[in-house]
């Protein structure tokens, strides 16, 4: 039997949706084993900026190869909706895995801190969903012509995904910075870190809701809604892991991931 595109679109946008709840529930009570939670009993492990490249890789090179088959590929503003998605998927999957790389290369440790295959394929596959849906989206299924506020929501979108973009990065550099310093796992400080222990899992969250703006979209809420299911449990577990680790150390009035809130 032949499945249409729009079928395929329609469920893959489905399966999107399914996939957040449960996510959330298992994210409660069991975290991912890389990082701050890495531990044995997960099975074969790699190197992790090579384990960052390929499981992210998807939302480029089936990005740009599904694109141009789109009925709006070469539409002006289906270039210029997609370029931020691009921009963002570009960083993940190769300047933060080289600088993971040129960090984690000094430490010591490196070799024994592997990222399980395991984790490594579900992402892989997360992100071969998530990029189809988006780029098929964008590229195919979005009406440009009868969308008379595309240009508001896309620049009002945009100042949203840069400025999660912006704490995202700053956070990053500054847990890798950390890294590169070695001598064990340290407090942050400085920025967002000042009011929530995971300000790159926040500038995370608020790119993708910038990104639901922009694409006013159900396969961008869905993508947002799975964002937050994944990275939400996980902050909280950040944020319980570093008030065991260095109890009175810790700043008290941080919250996991929502300023003054959660």
């Amino acid at each position: 039997m032949v499945v249409s595109d729009q079928s395929l679109f329609h469920h893959s946008l489905l399966t999107l949706f399914l996939i957040g709840p449960p996510t959330f529930i298992s994210c409660c009570f069991l975290q991912a084993p890389y990082g701050k939670h890495s531990r044995p009993g997960w099975g074969p492990t790699i190197y992790p900026p090579l384990a960052w490249f390929l499981m992210e890789s998807p939302t480029l090179w089936l990005t740009l190869l599904i694109f141009p088959y789109g009925l709006h590929s070469s539409n002006p503003k289906s270039l210029v909706l997609i370029s931020p998605f691009l921009f963002h998927y570009f960083h993940r999957t190769c300047i933060y895995p080289l600088r993971l790389h040129r960090n984690t290369a000094r430490r010591s440790n490196a070799a024994s801190a592997g990222f399980p295959v395991s984790m490594a394929v579900m992402g892989f596959g997360f992100n071969t969903l998530n990029a189809y849906l988006q780029a098929r989206w964008v590229s195919q299924y979005k009406d440009y012509e009868g969308d008379g506020w595309f240009w508001w929501r896309f620049f009002g979108g945009l100042v949203v995904f840069w400025g999660g973009m912006a704490v995202n990065m700053r956070a990053d550099r500054v847990l890798v910075g950390l890294k590169k310093e070695g001598g064990g796992y340290k407090v942050p400080r400085g920025g967002w870190f000042e009011l929530v222990s995971c300000p790159n899992y926040l500038g995370e969250m608020v790119e993708w809701l910038g990104w639901v703006v922009m694409t006013w979209s159900w396969a961008g809420l869905g993508f947002f809604l799975y964002t937050c299911a994944n990275l939400v449990p996980r902050a909280r577990a950040h944020h319980r892991w570093y008030l065991e680790k260095f109890g009175e150390d810790y700043p008290k009035a941080r919250k996991a991931v929502i300023p003054f809130l959660y």
